[in-house]
């Protein structure tokens, strides 16, 4: 894919983007943009999650309590979309497999916007998560196996490190859709254009099928693996040799922790943020109309300061983890994330302590950089693909579980109480309970592997 003459061997002090030709920074953008556009996805679904809620559900349904279902029925779908796709993209190549991945996430995002009912609006989240599931491991396999050795770890933090750009323009759609709401929009409808705004990644697939091609890294180890009976993309072969196995297990661990953590507590700071927000307006006696549209501004707000956060986090984690080790940075990272989750839904009281949001994005999704950079080191050319998505996915089956049980335990903590101030503190509390599985992946962390300087495993003549 890179002529040799065109290769820039890197110097003991250029920075890592220096080492790169312009077939380098094509798969570098169109795997970043993949991975942007799949995150923006995923936050559009949390902005719209309580507004779609309230246009399908019937009046007095539990409106967290739904919401947690389709988000742990997304999440399902996200963790089945990356175990079949990791594979795939093992076996026929991750720019063809990621291309299906887009299209599939654009396209059914979109369709989210013409949801009748829950049941269908939860399909429609389910088909979507399968999508959104196989594009991490594959834009990780990508670069890993495109790019030179000296640029992989500084590249792959820096795309993870994108992705918030991503969910930085979902909370800006969000405030642009809550200013007109009510206007040119219809009033409760923002959710359903925040949908449709999501199908528009699908045109990336397009420069995909054209102009990516495969890494010559794959291309050459799949010719060989088809002379020498090596198994590409095949879970026997992952777990039937303890030199594989035993890090996808601890690996797949390390992103439960991080995962369950996020989606099962973090990402539910909206909720948290527009309750907030509705008992400040109404204590002002502003009214009802006014009250929704506020509250979809500030949930935006909140989504943006919490990204610029998470940028940040990924950045300074990329920087530790070359530094320090990536065993290290994960230790601090994953007290951090729990201090930091506990402090913001248990003192989060106004719009002055927007600042926590920032906090608590940093500290959560600095950890993703980590997942970026560590697990395609754990596993060679023909598994790379396969064994990332496993880690990254397959935990999501018990992530998919957070939401259900936030909404469960909220709901047993508030048996019995009426007025929503006492529904609010369950839910807090509820919120903060389950933050001490980001202590789960400092267990994981104690067996794994310090992989800092050293080269990609590599085992091709393997059957």
């Amino acid at each position: 894919m890179t002529p040799l003459s065109n290769f820039r061997a890197p110097t003991a002090s250029a920075p890592w983007w220096r080492t790169l030709n312009r077939s380098h920074w094509f798969v570098f953008a169109v795997a970043c943009l993949a991975w942007l556009f799949d995150c923006l996805d995923q936050q559009l679904f949390l902005l719209a999650r309580n507004g779609a809620m309230k246009a399908l559900l019937p009046a007095g349904a539990d409106l967290k309590l739904y919401g947690g279902y389709a988000t742990a029925i997304f999440v399902a779908g996200w963790a089945t979309g990356g175990l079949i796709f990791g594979a795939v993209g093992d076996r026929i190549g991750r720019a063809k497999t990621l291309a299906m991945t887009v299209l599939l996430y654009s396209v059914c995002t979109g369709l989210s916007a013409f949801s009748t009912g829950w049941l269908d609006f939860a399909l429609f989240r389910f088909v979507t998560g399968l999508g959104v599931g196989g594009v991490f491991g594959l834009s990780v396999a990508l670069l890993a196996d495109s790019l030179p050795e000296a640029a992989r770890p500084g590249a792959l933090g820096l795309m993870q490190a994108l992705s918030a750009i991503g969910n930085i323009t979902a909370g800006s759609i969000a405030i642009g859709l809550g200013l007109i709401e009510g206007d040119k929009i219809p009033a409760g409808m923002a959710w359903k254009y925040m949908f449709l705004i999501g199908a528009l990644p699908a045109f990336l697939c397009v420069f995909i099928q054209i102009r990516l091609k495969e890494p010559e890294k794959w291309v050459k180890a799949r010719a060989e693996g088809r002379l020498t009976g090596a198994k590409f993309g095949s879970y026997a072969s992952l777990f039937g040799e303890a030199r594989w196995r035993t890090p996808a297990l601890l690996g797949m661990m390390l992103c439960v922790a991080g995962v369950v953590g996020l989606w099962g507590v973090g990402f539910f700071s909206p909720e948290l943020v527009g309750d907030v927000i509705e008992r400040s307006l109404r204590a002002d006696g502003v009214g009802a109309d006014k009250i929704a549209k506020a509250k979809t501004v500030w949930t935006g707000v909140n989504m943006i300061v919490q990204n610029l956060g998470a940028f940040f986090g990924m950045i300074f984690f990329t920087k530790a983890a070359q530094r320090f080790g990536r065993r290290p940075a994960f230790a601090v990272a994953f007290v951090a994330a729990f201090l930091a989750t506990v402090g913001y839904f248990q003192l989060f009281n106004s719009k002055a302590d927007i600042w926590m949001s920032f906090v608590m994005g940093f500290c959560q999704l600095a950890l993703f950089a980590g997942f970026a950079i560590y697990l395609p080191e754990l596993f060679p050319t023909r598994l790379r693909s396969t064994g990332t998505s496993f880690c990254y996915n397959v935990g999501r089956f018990i992530a998919a579980s957070g939401p259900f049980t936030l909404g469960e335990l909220q709901k047993a903590l508030a048996a019995g109480v009426t007025t929503p101030e006492a529904k609010l503190a369950a839910f807090r509390s509820a919120a903060c309970y389950i933050s001490v599985v980001f202590l789960l992946g400092l267990v994981a962390l104690f067996f794994l592997k310090e992989t800092k300087g050293q080269p990609l495993p590599e085992d091709t003549s393997q059957p």
